[in-house]
């Protein structure tokens, strides 16, 4: 089988090559960009996966991953990636992806998980895509906007109001007001304690 493997950070993609060409009946192909993943899905005979990763230049999220599965035969398409949410991976397997493959995957589950996609199924690995929904139900946070949240990830990380306001990019009053709501509606009396609710939580 042939899989093309498309990602910026050579390092990882030499790594994933080293992987899956350990396998006696997988070849692969790499590309830096999605531009020349394009050129490769177009010039080359046809792969049996691409493996694409969410954040490389060209990519455009999951704008490239849609239009990679148009080009040429109608090739297997998953989307690779050490940052991608959640979301973004459900987002992927509606589109038409065949599968969402985290970095951190083992090498042995990797090359298991391309085996699968090449077979025709959907994967994507179901500790990854339950642990946020557990963290998603956490009562504390079923409480609080996105934003809310933010502000009370910065207080357990001991940041200051001027911190979290330059990490946001908002104004350190709508810090104070976001603050203000967030204490009421999880019933902390200051942001210490409120760090703490959060820590003990083990929300963040």
């Amino acid at each position: 089988m042939k899989i093309l493997i498309a990602d910026d950070h050579a390092l990882l993609r030499d790594t994933l090559v080293l992987f899956l060409e350990s396998e006696s009946d997988i070849q692969t192909a790499t590309a830096s960009t999605y531009d020349e993943a394009v050129e490769r899905i177009k010039s080359d005979d046809s792969h049996d996966l691409i493996l694409l990763d969410y954040n490389m230049p060209g990519m455009n999220g999951l704008d490239g991953l849609k239009s990679a599965l148009t080009i040429g035969q109608g090739q297997r398409v998953a989307l690779i990636s050490g940052e991608a949410t959640k979301e973004i991976a459900e987002q992927a397997l509606e589109a038409g992806a065949s599968g969402f493959v985290p970095k951190s995957l083992p090498a042995k589950s990797l090359v298991n998980a391309v085996k699968f996609m090449v077979l025709g199924e959907q994967y994507a690995p179901i500790d990854f895509m339950t642990a946020l929904d557990e963290e998603a139900k956490h009562p504390l946070v079923e409480k609080l906007t996105k934003r809310e949240c933010e502000v009370l990830k910065g207080l357990t990380k001991g940041k200051s109001n001027k911190e979290i306001a330059r990490d946001l990019n908002i104004q350190e009053p709508t810090v104070k007001l976001h603050m203000k709501t967030l204490y009421r509606k999880i019933g902390a009396a200051n942001r210490t304690q409120a760090a703490l609710m959060a820590y003990e939580a083990g929300i963040f």
